[in-house]
C-alpha cells in the first residue's frame, strides 16, 4: 500500500509543481494517517477512491502541504485538532489548484462536478462565515467560466 501511496504522491507533487505551488514534502505514513483519519464532518472518502484519481491526490497534497506551512502535524487526528478555518483555508487552496488542473487537462465534466459540490459547501454549516465570500467568489468565476 505505502510504495502505490509513494508513486501516486510523486506524481501529485510533480502536477502542483507544474502548476507553480510550492509543495511541502509529504510522506506516505503522513498522506495514509491524514486519510484515514478522523474528520469533522464525518464526510469520508475513501484512500483508495483518492489515489484512483489525479485530481483528489493532487487536492490532498496541497491540503496536506497547506497545513504543514503553517506548521500544522500532520496525523490520524489533524481535521478535528486543527482550527477550522485553517482547515477549510488549506481545502480552499486545494481545490483552485485541483480546478486548475481539470482545466489545464480541459475536463470540463470534472469541473463541473466540482462546481456543484462548491455551491453544496456553501451550505455548509460547518463553514467559518468569513471564508463564505471567498467560496463564493470562486462558484461565481467558475461559473462563469463555464
Amino acid at each position: 500500500m505505502f510504495n502505490e501511496i509513494s508513486l501516486r504522491l510523486r506524481r501529485a507533487i510533480e502536477i502542483a509543481k507544474s502548476l507553480g505551488y510550492d509543495c511541502e514534502d509529504v510522506s506516505s505514513r503522513e498522506f495514509y494517517s491524514y486519510m484515514t483519519g478522523e474528520t469533522v464532518s464525518g464526510d469520508r472518502i475513501t484512500l483508495e477512491e483518492v489515489l484512483r484519481s489525479d485530481f483528489l491526490t493532487l487536492h490532498e497534497v496541497i491540503e496536506i502541504s497547506e497545513l504543514k506551512k503553517k506548521g500544522i502535524p500532520i496525523n490520524e487526528v489533524t481535521t478535528v485538532n486543527c482550527p477550522l478555518k485553517t482547515t477549510y483555508e488549506a481545502h480552499m487552496t486545494a481545490v483552485e489548484y485541483e480546478i486548475k488542473y481539470a482545466l489545464k487537462r480541459e475536463d470540463l465534466t470534472y469541473v463541473k462536478l466540482r462546481l456543484m459540490h462548491m455551491r453544496e459547501w456553501l451550505e455548509d454549516e460547518n463553514i467559518p462565515k468569513e471564508l463564505t465570500p471567498k467560496l463564493k467568489l470562486m462558484v461565481e468565476k467558475l461559473s462563469n467560466l463555464l
